[in-house]
């Protein structure tokens, strides 16, 4: 069996992608190593990669038709794809709104036409956001409320990939799974998240901004129990019941809404050292808590994450150490 993993050199494609590679499965990673940040971190990662038998690359832009189509004549064996690949990050729409709807809707729309066309695929799976749950404020948030109102480019654009989905599944019987990811972190992570940011600041005793002074709650997920859930869900391709599409929306979260100051505080304490915090104002398009309801992730597909921050900060800046050679 092969999986295509599309932002195979990202934070979470690589976790999967290495977990699909231990398991036996040949996997096909789609990157386009942008700048985003730091390409040379996600060059580490996919150098990890390429040393397994099991794996092939290609780089490649999502939004790039014809390269992406052309996937379909190259690979007819696929059975499942894992699309990954996206312009992540809240504030940064703010600054590059193009780059999101170029990747998020193009580039989706790409992989769900590349998927309709391999004869042998069984399942679509891609990564939605929490974002999508925009200003909500009941709490947990759940997949049975409303998602039409997103408060930042970043969540429309994943919230589009919702309903695209949901189309294809309706129209062509592909079997479609989104993702809603809570706030992961862990070793590999992206440098534009709060885990990543923070520790550097730290280290180079530079100040922390934190935002709302402070007053904000995330569900925090370690990248581990997120990859348990990934291939949980692969291995469960939606069915079509009476009228309904083959498309199911599942938050993966770790189920527990942390202080942002406690979090801060964990990071301080696996640092040895103390951050120096600025406060400031909440950011346009943030939100001020998360929190996943995971009971369908539970019934459905097994998902308990097991991983609390107290535990997975200290891992994560354990990594940081080595990579950087602090």
């Amino acid at each position: 069996m092969t999986v295509i993993v599309t932002g195979a050199a990202g934070f979470i494609g690589f976790h999967v992608a290495s977990r699909l590679i231990e398991e036996g499965r040949a996997v096909i990673g789609i990157d386009n190593l942008n700048d985003y940040y730091d390409p040379a971190l996600k060059q580490a990662r996919l150098d990890k990669l390429s040393g397994h038998n099991g794996f092939t690359f290609r780089r490649h832009d999502i939004q790039d038709r014809e390269a992406i189509l052309g996937l379909a004549g190259e690979f007819p064996e696929v059975t499942e794809i894992i699309h990954l690949a996206a312009q992540a990050g809240v504030r940064y729409s703010l600054e590059n709104p193009f780059a999101y709807v170029e990747s998020n809707v193009m580039g989706h729309l790409c992989m769900m036409e590349l998927a309709r066309r391999l004869p042998q695929l069984r399942h679509f799976v891609y990564a939605s956001s929490s974002s999508v749950y925009g200003g909500n404020k009941e709490l947990p948030f759940s997949v049975a409320q409303r998602v039409d109102s997103p408060v930042s480019l970043y969540a429309a654009t994943k919230r589009s990939d919702e309903l695209m989905a949901s189309c294809y599944a309706h129209l062509y019987d592909l079997p479609s799974t989104g993702l809603r990811f809570f706030t992961v972190y862990g070793p590999w992570g992206r440098p534009d998240m709060s885990a990543y940011i923070f520790t550097k600041a730290i280290f180079e005793g530079r100040p922390v901004t934190i935002f709302n002074h402070g007053d904000m709650r995330r569900d925090f997920t370690y990248i581990d129990d997120i990859v348990a859930g990934v291939l949980a869900v692969t291995e469960r391709p939606p069915q079509r019941e009476g009228e309904a599409p083959p498309h199911r929306v599942y938050n993966l979260g770790n189920h527990r809404s942390e202080p942002l100051l406690r979090f801060v505080e964990l990071i301080e304490q696996a640092c040895g050292r103390e951050a120096i915090k600025e406060f400031a104002e909440m950011q346009p398009g943030d939100v001020k808590e998360t929190y996943a309801d995971i009971e369908p992730a539970r019934r459905d597909l097994g998902f308990e994450p097991k991983i609390s921050i107290d535990e997975g900060l200290p891992r994560f800046v354990e990594w940081y150490r080595a990579y950087h050679g602090v």
